[in-house]
């Protein structure tokens, strides 16, 4: 290639990689990922260093390098398209001309539901997460009042009219005045874990998780951010609901992790439908995308379930629920060739709930520390489960893959013959 070819596949490489990590792929995932179609467009020798904040590539040993930032998360439906764009990289389908216009414009991608999508999906995030988490008509009306404050405030963020960080705090404070003074009245038994559906959408579950799978693979800087950060996150939430106890002044039955079920049998299975619409909506995905999506929740909430209910330990659940979601959404992907396995996969982290979990030890260790061993213990087993079943269920999808193509490589020639 000549000199300008270089820099226009160095530069579509680092772009590509920096649209993978905001998409929430792992460091590790990444470079591995880049490397490949490095060596597709005849570049086997690229050198890149990605991590969550930016990511710096050069094509090769001695020759100029790139960094690129990340700005931020992207949305499924963008992440969709960066899937789409790798597919036609190492398909052959898509030349980098045409893959590097499409990065460009990632950012500028309208949104299906700008307002409507943020505040109906919050508010079905919000019930059907209550429906799951807290399964009590007080917890539901809960949820379904307090969402859209919580969306009120994210669209706020989005705008510049409240910092990102302070987000988490203000955001659980708001929501947490709300569930104590509820409680304080009698209209909720446990605002601890009512006061979770609305927030679990900014809780940061996913990231610990995925730090967690980047030290298991190797990628020690990365991991250590992502813990870092994630656990940052959780203690601005402990903040703000600490914040509000001390208002207004709470016994500690108040926080105790009482887990109430007043409804029957139905209520997870509509939780996870008002989930799906939810995602959908706020995350903008496709409805092509949709049903898929509805597939890998309905099979990781199953497994997860059922795993429960034989144990009767939460750690086991979220271990199965997380290979089971893993190996679903790799399984999709590559049977239905063009679904983006990240899209189907990412939203099973809010029904496996690592976050919310971690955020009621955090709070609990703030305002009685003698209540919150056993829930930071429960807390520190889920999300280590999650993670190892993250790692062993990747591992296995990439077996089951391996042997797909295998199987269809031997059929077409037996067919060529």
């Amino acid at each position: 290639m000549n000199r300008a070819s270089d820099d226009q596949v160095r530069q579509l490489l680092v772009y590509l990689s920096a649209a993978l990590i905001a998409g929430g792929a792992g460091s590790h995932e990444v470079e591995r990922d880049i490397r490949v179609i490095a060596t597709r467009l005849g570049h086997p020798g690229v050198q890149l260093h990605a991590q969550p904040v930016g990511v710096a590539l050069s094509l090769g040993h001695g020759k100029p390098a790139t960094y690129e930032s990340v700005e931020g998360p992207l949305r499924l439906d963008q992440s969709a398209a960066v899937a789409a764009i790798q597919q036609g990289l190492l398909a052959g389908s898509m030349d980098p001309d045409e893959a590097l216009l499409r990065l460009r414009g990632l950012r500028a991608q309208p949104h299906r539901h700008p307002v409507s999508g943020m505040y109906f999906g919050g508010l079905c995030v919000g019930v059907g997460l209550a429906l799951i988490l807290q399964p009590s008509w007080a917890a539901v009306a809960f949820g379904a009042l307090m969402s859209p404050f919580v969306a009120m405030l994210m669209r706020g963020t989005g705008r510049g009219l409240l910092p990102a960080a302070l987000l988490p705090c203000v955001a659980a404070f708001g929501v947490s005045l709300a569930a104590f003074w509820a409680y304080r009245h009698g209209y909720v038994a446990s605002p601890l874990r009512t006061l979770l559906p609305p927030v679990a959408v900014l809780l940061p579950g996913a990231t610990i998780v995925t730090g967690l799978s980047e030290l298991v693979n190797g990628a020690v800087v990365s991991g250590t951010a992502r813990l870092t950060s994630g656990a940052t996150q959780l203690v601005m939430f402990a903040i703000g609901i600490v914040g509000a106890a001390a208002l207004l002044d709470v016994d500690a039955g108040a926080l105790q992790n009482a887990r109430t079920d007043d409804l029957g049998w139905w209520s997870p299975a509509l939780g996870l439908l008002l989930v799906t619409a939810g995602i959908c909506l706020q995350e903008s995905v496709p409805r092509t995308i949709a049903p898929w999506v509805l597939l890998v929740l309905a099979a990781t909430m199953t497994a997860q379930l059922i795993t429960q209910a034989l144990t009767n330990t939460a750690w086991t659940g979220a271990f199965v629920g997380a290979i089971v979601a893993s190996v679903t959404a790799w399984s999709v992907a590559v049977l239905r060739r063009g679904l983006p396995r990240m899209v189907l996969f990412l939203p099973s982290f809010w029904l496996l709930v690592p976050g919310s979990i971690g955020l009621v030890s955090v709070a609990q260790l703030g305002l009685e520390p003698e209540l919150s061993g056993p829930t930071a213990a429960l807390a520190a087993g889920v999300i280590l489960a999650v993670a190892l079943g993250l790692v062993i269920g990747t591992t296995l999808a990439r077996l089951v893959r391996l042997a797909y193509v295998a199987a269809r490589s031997r059929r077409a020639s037996a067919a060529a013959r």
